[in-house]
């Protein structure tokens, strides 16, 4: 016999799992402590299956039998739809895990902490040179090669502290990747000493004697205020 709404709606729970059936395999499953979910039952080469179909109220007894008509529509096709709603979850994950939805959101957590001006930079270098390459990329799957080449591309523009900067924002994310558990490893660590190291900067110094004597000069008369102690120092 079919189910109703108000048969579904006031189907009360008992000591043990109460399993009501509906039309075409479908079955409303009440635990003890009141749940209540929807299940379709079938057989693909030979073996009895089981696929949940959400729950009630979240899922009305319409909704559940419009996934029942849905999944009976692949049996006829000869496909599984246990198979199908597990390639569907895999996928879903996948999209939640790709570097850049990890990047964005450890760059979310962390944005607060930082000035404006250094958060613009973070997110414009991930933007500028990090998302075209590896965006949607599971983070999991990048390993140090690929992410090589990607910092590499930087560093052909000559911009080599731009990668270096680059590499350490990428294994802050691969870092936090790894603490809430989306990848096992960091391939930023594994890259120490791939890059060319940053030339340093040196600023010219006097050489001539006859310009030292005016800096000296300069630098003894310099005086400087401490509000601290309400007094000068030379």
């Amino acid at each position: 016999m079919a189910l109703t709404d108000l048969a579904v709606r006031n189907a009360k729970p008992g000591p043990t799992l109460i399993r009501i059936a509906d039309e075409r395999s479908l079955s409303l499953e009440i635990s003890p402590n009141g749940g209540k979910r929807w299940r379709f039952r079938y057989r693909f080469n030979g073996k009895a299956k089981m696929l949940s179909l959400g729950v009630y109220p979240d899922v009305s007894l319409k909704d559940a039998r419009e996934h029942r008509d849905e999944a009976r529509s692949l049996l006829a096709q000869g496909i599984d739809p246990g198979e199908v709603r597990k390639a569907q979850k895999a996928e879903a994950e996948i999209d939640e895990n790709t570097f850049e939805r990890v990047a964005r959101e450890w760059f979310g957590k962390f944005q607060p902490t930082w000035s404006p001006s250094h958060a613009d930079r973070i997110i414009r270098r991930f933007e500028k040179d990090i998302f075209p390459w590896v965006s949607n990329r599971p983070i999991r799957d990048i390993l140090a090669p690929e992410l090589l080449t990607v910092v590499q591309r930087i560093e052909a523009r000559g911009r080599i502290e731009t990668a270096h900067r680059a590499l350490q924002n990428c294994g802050q994310v691969f870092r936090y990747a790894i603490a809430t558990g989306r990848a096992d490893r960091n391939p930023a660590s594994d890259l120490l000493g791939a890059l060319p190291p940053v030339k340093e900067k040196h600023h010219p110094s006097i050489t001539d004697p006859k310009e030292i004597a005016p800096l000296l000069r300069s630098m003894d008369s310099y005086q400087v205020s401490c509000p601290r102690l309400g007094e000068r120092l030379r």
